[in-house]
């Protein structure tokens, strides 16, 4: 879906705080609020918004300690791999979950309360399916974090 400048200007506002009310919204980019509230279903039927979302604090729901786990596998086969996203689909700390190009295979984002805690994820992991290699890092701090996406590189209509 291409999209025009006050799609952009929504989408910004949206990621912001996706409870903003729709009038605001429009006030803030200068439409009425039909229009803006058509623009934003039109934008969730083409699957542009994807779901709106709370955004938590991980200190204040438990979830502070943070693991980047970088995994090597020796089996590049179809049947694996949904087996292996069938087995960390299960866990709830493993918040991001990416397929790598380079000498990682696999790349976990994982949240706990507690290094204690992540090795026990590692151990519930390591039973339920066989890995090469497991490196795990543990983010010291946080220096920025965002879910909101560059709109920059959206495509642009003539509109």
């Amino acid at each position: 879906m291409a999209l025009d400048k006050l799609d952009r200007k929504i989408l910004q506002l949206l990621q912001k705080d996706a409870t903003t009310p729709v009038a605001e919204i429009g006030r803030k980019v200068g439409l009425s609020t039909t229009p803006c509230w058509r623009r934003i279903q039109k934008m969730e039927e083409e699957g542009v918004i994807k779901r709106r979302v709370a955004v938590l604090d991980p200190e204040k729901v438990n979830a502070g300690v943070t693991v980047f786990v970088a995994v090597k596998t020796n089996e590049h086969n179809d049947a694996w791999l949904r087996k292996f996203a069938a087995v960390v689909e299960d866990f709830t700390e493993v918040v991001e979950f990416y397929r790598m190009s380079g000498e990682v295979d696999y790349l976990l984002r994982v949240v706990v309360p507690s290094i204690q805690a992540y090795d026990a994820f590692y151990k519930k992991l390591i039973s339920r399916i066989a890995l090469s290699d497991v490196s795990s890092s543990f983010a010291m701090e946080q220096i920025k974090y965002t879910t909101a996406l560059p709109l920059e590189f959206a495509l642009l209509s003539d509109a």
